[in-house]
């Protein structure tokens, strides 16, 4: 939604001044303190910071919504199964992407697009942006969004997720004047890492552990155990009252709010 009201006023000929030299460029790893019960983690004072640029970490938690989110560096051959589960099973996703990905994989990526999923930028050479500048941010953003629009028929790329989760209050003021909504997550696996991985069984309990209405749910698309445990995960949730929403609407519900 930011980047087409964006997209509108460049048209318009209003100028747009970027000043993000002006806050802190202290460097965070994005982190959390996980709750159980059906109750959302406590961020501490990133969660305050967070919202000041309009980012997002969480959906209402007055209704059982679950947002399911991915990052993908690279493929190890599990993306055709877990889009073959969110077909079958009808869930939206997002998949947030770096440059390497798309330019290996783009018959993957276009079919997200086409099966209904939201590409996200994650960053074209998955960049710590706390060490870079201003200038080399918007090249490497505007690079991927290049190969979005070029792979696949999605015309904005609206989200945004830090590579390695690492962000400074300068970068999100940054990301956010330039249109793009950052996204953070508030469930989660230690699962990039095929070393660390037991079973499926364990990544779907230690998921649903977790798990709380309106959460925000990161994984990663490079294991066997994740591949597995995703539809087992999504039946499970479904089971116990939850519902699958993209993160279209939970922004669009949080800037138009009903009632």
């Amino acid at each position: 939604m930011k980047k087409i009201i964006l997209m509108l006023l460049s048209v318009l000929l209003i100028p747009l001044t970027i000043h993000a030299d002006d806050v802190s460029n202290e460097s965070y790893g994005y982190g959390y303190k996980k709750q159980y019960n059906e109750q959302p983690p406590d961020l501490g004072f990133y969660a305050p910071l967070i919202e000041q640029y309009n980012g997002i970490y969480i959906g209402d938690q007055s209704n059982k919504n679950v947002y399911l989110t991915f990052d993908s560096g690279y493929e190890q051959g599990y993306m055709t199964q877990m889009l073959d589960v969110l077909e079958d099973k009808q869930v939206p996703a997002t998949f947030f992407l770096s440059g390497h990905y798309i330019d290996d994989q783009p018959k993957l990526v276009k079919r997200m697009v086409d099966d209904g999923h939201i590409i996200g930028n994650h960053s074209d050479d998955h960049l710590d942006y706390t060490k870079a500048s201003d200038d080399e941010i918007k090249r490497d953003l505007k690079r991927l969004d290049d190969k979005i629009k070029q792979t696949t028929d999605q015309d904005v790329v609206e989200f945004f997720r830090p590579a390695k989760g690492i962000f400074s209050e300068r970068t999100l003021k940054l990301t956010d004047e330039l249109g793009y909504t950052n996204v953070f997550w508030s469930v989660a696996l230690v699962d990039w890492e095929e070393s660390q991985q037991t079973s499926w069984q364990q990544a779907v309990d230690d998921l649903i552990e977790q798990m709380h209405p309106g959460a925000v749910v990161l994984m990663h698309t490079v294991t066997e155990d994740n591949a597995e445990a995703l539809s087992h995960l999504i039946d499970e949730l479904r089971d116990q009252g939850y519902e699958f929403k993209s993160l279209e609407q939970l922004v669009w519900n949080k800037h138009i709010p009903f009632g």
